[in-house]
């Protein structure tokens, strides 16, 4: 499949949101100010890049044919890291409660992290269930009774009413059930798929072609969009996740925005480096800030040196653990892939998960 530059930039911008989202909650801890909360806007977006990415590259990539042992494959490269990463959080915590004295039971915390997928990885299950989709959607030519385009405005209008109404109603189930349930995420799958169907119209000189795509990808829209996000949080009318009812909206005009404009701009070496260890950081960086933590509550650091810690540690660390996970024997399988980045400076290249 030809290189598709603007999902380099994507990619590169989500891993650094879902860094940056973790790396203002550590933050928050000491700071809670407006200029934290502005912070916050364009980190929200990391989560939905990524299941984004994963459905659009699938369905370019595979078009209606998925090949055999697609889903075996995903599980394999998807849900094995969920698994080892949660034991390792669990673990990790269960550890951490009890050098605390707070009683915490073993087997509760194993159920929380695993079952009910209490930890940063919900995000594996979620993509997991719509690369699910996206093959009985393919398989069975869904698209002919749910085609993208109405059900990207239908999905999106679910997703406000779920995060809304949850909200709303307090509705708070064990972990983060609620997070992963794909009601909130559906408009994601039926955006990837549009853009996909789209993609030869979804530049500047043919964009006219497709009117109301042009007019969502108005840099004016996204602009007048974000006005609005600063203005509520300047009155503190927001909260800041990527679990929230306008994010829908957020998510949806900037992708259109970012995938029309930037088709033809070559990512730079940095950028490409840093999708080669994207799912490595994303997984792997809160054990990073996990130690700087722990190193804080015996040598307690000034907030800006502690702040440095945190990306220094957090991102080099990340970076460092994959690589060497990666040099071993299943290490991928069990830790997370790398990505074969044409063009980026690595060693031995492994294939894109």
């Amino acid at each position: 499949m030809k290189r598709i530059e603007e999902i380099y930039w994507l990619r590169f911008y989500g891993c650094l949101a879902v860094f940056g989202y973790h790396f203002l909650d550590r933050l928050n801890q000491y700071l809670d100010n407006v200029y934290v909360d502005l912070a916050r806007i364009p980190t929200v977006l990391g989560t939905p890049i990524f299941i984004f990415i994963s459905i659009f590259l699938f369905s370019a990539r595979y078009g209606d044919r998925p090949p055999p042992g697609f889903l075996v494959k995903r599980l394999q490269y998807v849900m094995v890291p969920y698994v080892v990463y949660g034991l390792i959080y669990a673990l990790t915590k269960y550890a951490n409660l009890r050098r605390e004295g707070v009683p915490a039971g073993l087997v509760d915390t194993l159920i929380e992290y695993l079952l009910y997928a209490g930890w940063h990885g919900y995000f594996l299950i979620i993509a997991m269930q719509f690369y699910a989709f996206y093959w009985l959607y393919s398989r069975y030519g869904l698209e002919r009774w749910l085609p993208p385009g109405p059900w990207l405005v239908l999905g999106s209008l679910i997703g406000i009413a779920y995060w809304g109404l949850t909200r709303h109603y307090d509705i708070e189930p064990p972990g983060y059930l609620l997070w992963i349930a794909p009601l909130g995420w559906i408009y994601l799958f039926f955006l990837a798929m549009l853009v996909v169907r789209n993609y030869p119209r979804l530049t500047p000189e043919r964009l006219a072609e497709v009117p109301w795509l042009k007019w969502l990808s108005q840099p004016a829209l996204l602009l007048g969009f974000v006005a609005a996000i600063v203005l509520l949080t300047l009155r503190g009318d927001l909260e800041y996740s990527s679990k929230e009812t306008w994010v829908v909206p957020f998510f949806v005009l900037f992708t259109l925005y970012a995938v029309t404009r930037l088709r033809h701009v070559r990512a730079t070496p940095l950028v490409k480096f840093i999708n080669r260890y994207s799912f490595g950081i994303y997984l792997a960086h809160p054990m990073f800030f996990a130690l700087v933590d722990f190193a804080h509550e015996f040598v307690p650091f000034s907030l800006l040196l502690y702040s440095l810690l945190l990306i220094v540690v957090g991102m080099a660390g990340s970076i460092a653990f994959n690589r060497v996970v990666n040099s071993l024997p299943w290490g991928g399988m069990l830790f997370g892939k790398t990505l074969y980045v044409p063009g980026a400076r690595h060693g031995a290249a492994t294939q894109a998960r």
